[in-house]
């Protein structure tokens, strides 16, 4: 039993010995609250809680504005309730809260009581701070917890453990009611309310889930429900049952979420991560999951399949042309055409970028493959309507026959895509079957491209050098730069190998800025080791003269190995002029800018427009070596080299041969004025040292080879008798000329690849070739020569139509009058020099023609440049004046000599009383102040006084071209004062 409390008068209080400061003191410093007081604004006295609080010390907390512990936010609010216990209107209730900070910056919730007492005689404030941070924390909590409660979309079922749904009674929560769209209602339903909303179909499975659910064990499905409008949405049900200490069900706890938007979005997501976007069709990732299952449909049936990869051509080109809606409708219209193939496809896919995937199993699968591949390119055959435009399309089918050793379908797709890759090497609309073979190549090609990746960081490629040899003087004048790569496993590889798949990976564009960095570093190592200096020709890629910056690229190299331009040479194919035309002339605008040489390789093999090539910035043409021809060789391929050197020259362009590999075809060359020549004939491409080797040894062609402008004059004399010949050398002799002498034509032929030279007398008859015959072939190969025949024998119908073909210069005969012989002779030297003089007269004047033309172009240029800035310079100074004029300031304009030149409206109005400022001196027409303003000119304010007006003034001199032009003179009126002109 309890013991019942004293009573009050039973109580006698026995109270100790009141408490000294000391004891208050300690009584205060222990109080496990925030406690200061604040007298006069100021902050009297802190307890420890209250520094531990706000992380200051006790001293800091003393200077501080007690206002500034607070957040910025809630100051108002203290100033406020401060004032308002100060004139007595403060709001009842014993504390508020507030957010304080700490010193550390961190924020805080704080509940604050205060008093008012007496200290020293003068009043001060009591305050009291409690922490209550985690208070409000929890208590916001629990405000989220009940309204989401509230929310909760909970369906309760309550009963034993022997329940059925049907008995059992069911509580909603609020968001449930939502869910099906029903009025909320209070109190319970029958179990059987959430039977009755489930669509009939469903309901047995749900029944029997509900039924089965275990204590302590959560259950989770999905099914669909019926809301009161009639509408089936789809829920996520979880249950838990929960037991008493008997183990008897208490209650059947559900939640039911609706996640019919999840699942919609579900199957969008996964409709768009199978199906291409433009197409509709399968993608790559549905095409494989069809693949493999068809693969297990092969094997079990003991049947077999087809896969067809089909590549579209002209994707490109109409992406190009008609943009990305051109390409997309391509994409479908073709998607279309491949459905309507007549052929039975078990999956039509889109794998991107114009490359669709046929799948055929069963019977289908069974037919010969080469009968859907000629399907297909016939439904392609007709052309496209694109916005308009008909667009004729090609493409490659590779063909991959399943199952086989290797039935992944990963496998087999890449199978097909080898064979189409082979398919498209064989040319449009071609189809091929894979074959190990194929998988062989492509495995290798693969492995070759994981090499050449890695060659460049692993220092794999070095350069050769090809001498290129002037056929004037004969010294070496440049070289080629040739790629060579050295695999540690392979060896050396070929360059027709490895520099296609580096144009087609774009490995090119890196290592050829290697080539060109390298190249550049090995021709300065060789000027800085005392060498003669020559150019190294670069080839370009396509790739590389694709890039928008290539000529930026090439001039940082230059700087980065300080290599002169005039020292780099660039070399393009002919085939990069076809379809970049503008591009390509921009680009190397700029590199001949820069003074680089640009040589055109390939010449003659390609399909370039002439009159294009001609606006081009090219300073040689590389006549392919299939161009170049011996002495031997027919007249129209004769003329055809000599054509093509003539029309580069025509053209202003030196010819370089490639690929001389003869003492004739150089003679050839030699004989039709080409300028330069790179081949076997003088040197294979070598390495840098043997280069260096050449300049200083000064190796050059063969004397008796080369090209001179001034020599002997020389006489080929062609005979099968050695009397006549032995008679002929005996009586000219005596003219100082150079005897050449040969016994057939076809010796005859080889002295003039040997020697230059200027004359020729043959004899008609001779074994195996006739004069004539010698003649005509002499004109085709050595146009410049003078020829004469010498005969016993006049067959006038042959001989004449050799001088009607311009092949004969006259016609002698036997025997012969010496001095008139000798006469005929001297006057056919004279008549060869003069046509020397006349071509080099004609060569001159073209030469100086071109150099006059390119003077006047470089002026036209240079005088369309001065117009357009002058037109530019008038412009600005027409906006300037229109500036000046209206800039809400007074401004004067003065020359070097104190010259007004220019005053705008606003000066001219301001100094109304007097004539015009323009044309007058400075110190009569401004005041004395403005007149010690200009003077001073350092470009600081000067406040003056204007009419009882107040301005500032700012003079400042206008310089051009780093000299003074005069001064400028801007009255600005001061703020408050009203401007009269306005």
């Amino acid at each position: 039993m309890s013991r019942p409390l004293p009573c009050a008068q039973e109580y006698e209080p026995q109270f100790a010995q009141p408490l000294d400061e000391h004891n208050y003191r300690t009584l205060l410093e222990n109080v496990p609250a925030a406690i200061f007081v604040i007298q006069d604004g100021r902050i009297r006295y802190v307890n420890p809680k209250m520094a531990e609080v706000f992380g200051f010390t006790p001293d800091e907390l003393a200077r501080l504005d007690p206002y500034l512990l607070t957040v910025a936010e809630d100051r108002e609010q203290v100033r406020t309730r401060v004032r308002a216990r100060l004139d007595g209107s403060a709001p009842r209730g014993p504390h508020y809260e507030i957010r304080c900070c700490r010193k550390d910056g961190s924020e805080f919730n704080v509940r604050v009581s205060g008093a008012r007492i007496e200290l020293e005689g003068r009043p001060a404030d009591v305050v009291t701070m409690h922490d209550v941070t985690e208070l409000k924390q929890a208590t916001q909590a629990a405000e989220q917890r009940a309204q989401l409660l509230a929310q909760t979309e909970e369906l309760a079922l309550i009963g034993s453990s022997e329940y059925q749904v049907a008995t059992n009674t069911v509580t909603q929560s609020a968001g449930m009611f939502r869910i099906f769209g029903e009025p909320l209602t209070e109190g319970v339903v029958d179990g059987e309310w959430l039977m009755q909303r489930v669509p009939a179909s469903e309901e047995p499975v749900v029944r029997a889930i509900l039924t089965n659910v275990r204590p302590d064990e959560p259950c989770e499905f999905e099914h669909r429900i019926v809301r009161a409008d009639g509408t089936l949405r789809t829920v996520l049900h979880r249950a838990m049952a929960y037991t008493d200490s008997g183990g008897r069900v208490t209650r059947i706890v559900g939640i039911l979420q609706d996640v019919t938007e999840q699942r919609a979005a579900a199957q969008r997501l996964t409709l768009l991560a199978n199906s291409d976007e433009v197409t509709t069709l399968p993608n790559r990732a549905a095409l494989l999951d069809n693949l493999d299952l068809a693969v297990r449909q092969a094997r079990r049936q003991g049947c077999r399949g087809l896969l067809l990869v089909v590549q579209i051509a002209q994707l490109k080109m109409v992406s190009e042309s008609l943009g990305y809606t051109g390409a997309d409708r391509l994409l479908a219209v073709v998607a279309e055409r491949l459905q309507g193939a007549g052929l039975a496809q078990d999956t039509l896919a889109h794998l991107g970028s114009g490359e669709y995937a046929v799948l055929l199993c069963g019977a289908e699968g069974s037919v010969a493959p080469e009968m859907p591949a000629r399907a297909i390119i016939g439904a392609l055959e007709r052309p496209f309507s694109i916005d308009a435009v008909d667009v004729q399309v090609s493409c490659a089918i590779g063909i991959n026959v399943f199952p086989g050793t290797d039935d992944t379908a990963g496998a087999l797709l890449h199978q097909a895509q080898a064979a189409m890759h082979r398919a498209q090497e064989q040319g449009d609309n071609q189809f091929c079957v894979y074959s190990p073979d194929n998988h062989a190549r492509g495995a290798s090609r693969l492995a070759m491209e994981a090499a050449l990746r890695r060659a460049l960081e692993r220092r794999e490629f070095s350069l050769h050098y090809q001498p290129q040899l002037d056929l004037v003087s004969g010294g070496l004048v440049g070289v080629e730069a040739l790629l060579r790569w050295h695999d540690p496993t392979r060896g050396p590889v070929s360059p027709l190998e490895f520099i296609p798949l580096a144009e087609e990976t774009g490995l090119i564009v890196p290592i050829g800025e290697w080539v060109l960095r390298t190249a550049c570093e090995q021709n300065l190592a060789w000027q800085r080791a005392g060498l003669p200096a020559l150019r190294t020709a670069v080839n370009l890629s396509v790739r590389q003269l694709q890039q928008p910056d290539i000529a930026r690229r090439i001039h940082a190299i230059l700087l980065e190995t300080g290599l002169q331009p005039r020292h780099l040479g660039l070399e393009i194919t002919e085939s990069m002029l076809i379809g970049e035309s503008t591009h390509v002339a921009h680009v190397l605008g700029e590199l001949k800018a820069l003074g680089i040489e640009i040589s055109l390789d390939d010449f003659g093999t390609g399909y370039s427009n002439l009159s294009y090539l001609r606006q081009l910035p090219i300073d040689v043409v590389k006549v392919d070596r299939a161009f170049v021809h011996d002495v031997t060789a027919a007249p129209q391929d004769v003329s055809m080299t000599r054509a093509l050197i003539k029309m580069a020259h025509s053209l202003q362009m030196k010819v370089l041969a490639e690929g001389v590999e003869t003492e004739g075809q150089l003679a050839l060359l030699i004989a039709n004025h080409c300028d330069q020549m790179q081949g076997f004939f003088f040197s294979p491409p070598v390495p840098a040292d043997k280069i260096a080797d050449m300049l200083r040894e000064r190796r050059q062609l063969p004397e008796h080879l080369l090209q001179r402008r001034v020599r002997q004059r020389t006489l080929l004399l062609v005979d099968d008798e050695e009397n006549v010949l032995a008679s002929l050398k005996r009586l000219l002799r005596r003219d100082g000329y150079r005897i050449v002498t040969a016994n057939s034509g076809t010796q005859g032929l080889q002295r003039l690849a040997e020697e230059s030279i200027d004359v020729i007398l043959s004899d008609q008859r001779m074994p195996g070739m006739t004069g004539v015959e010698f003649l005509r072939r002499a004109k085709e190969l050595y146009p410049e020569t003078v020829r004469m025949v010498l005969s016993g024998y006049t067959e006038l119908q042959s001989i004449t139509d050799a001088v009607n073909e311009g092949a004969i210069y006259k016609f002698l005969t036997k025997p012969w009058d010496d001095e008139r012989l000798r006469g005929h002779i001297e006057q056919a030297f004279r008549q060869k020099e003069m046509a020397d003089d006349n071509r080099r007269l004609s060569d001159a004047v073209q030469t100086a023609n071109q150099e006059l033309a390119d003077v006047n172009q470089r002026l036209q240029k240079l005088l369309q440049a001065q117009r357009g800035k002058i037109e530019r310079e008038e412009v600005s100074l027409i906006v300037a004046r229109e500036l000046l004029e209206n800039i809400p300031a007074s401004v004067i304009g003065l020359d070097l000599d104190g010259m007004i030149a220019f005053a705008n409206a606003d000066a001219e109005n301001l100094f109304t009383s007097a004539p015009s400022l323009l044309g007058r001196d400075a110190h009569d027409a401004l005041p004395a102040e403005l007149v010690q303003v200009w003077q001073s000119s350092d470009g600081t304010s000067h406040r003056v006084n204007l009419s009882g007006r107040h301005y500032q003034a700012v003079c400042r001199e206008t310089a051009g071209q780093s000299r003074s032009r005069g001064k400028l003179l801007v009255l600005t009126p001061e703020a408050g004062t009203a401007n009269p002109l306005h």
